[in-house]
């Protein structure tokens, strides 16, 4: 089992979960007593952080750190759920059915490759 972390998804999750909180690089480094370029490194994959960083970054966005490293971990489902309500939440009705149709046609493919 290769144990390699996600940090470009894990960086990209921290850029929307503060931007989504409308904070700036330089807050956010203030609340973690980070520097503005380390965030700016984590947010493009240009670091690796520890989890004492990543828990302080998540308290700090108040998410969890579930929430920024969910796709490295096994068994989260309930955060791909969340987040793909989240990405249809302001659709309309017939962009949802829009969305609906492709993903039942992407799983399909899936399924068939």
């Amino acid at each position: 089992m290769k144990n390699d972390l996600n940090y470009a998804a894990i960086g990209m999750r921290v850029r929307a979960a503060r931007k989504k909180k409308g904070m700036t690089q330089e807050e956010l480094a203030g609340i973690t007593e980070l520097t503005v370029p380390y965030i700016s490194n984590i947010e493009n994959n240009h670091t690796k952080l520890s989890l004492v960083t990543i828990a302080s970054i998540a308290n700090a966005l108040d998410t969890t750190v579930d929430a920024l490293m969910y796709d490295n971990m096994h068994v989260l489902t309930s955060q791909y759920d969340a987040d793909l309500k989240e990405l249809v939440d302001d659709c309309s009705g017939k962009e949802r059915k829009v969305i609906l149709d492709m993903v039942r046609q992407l799983k399909a493919s899936l399924r068939e490759a």
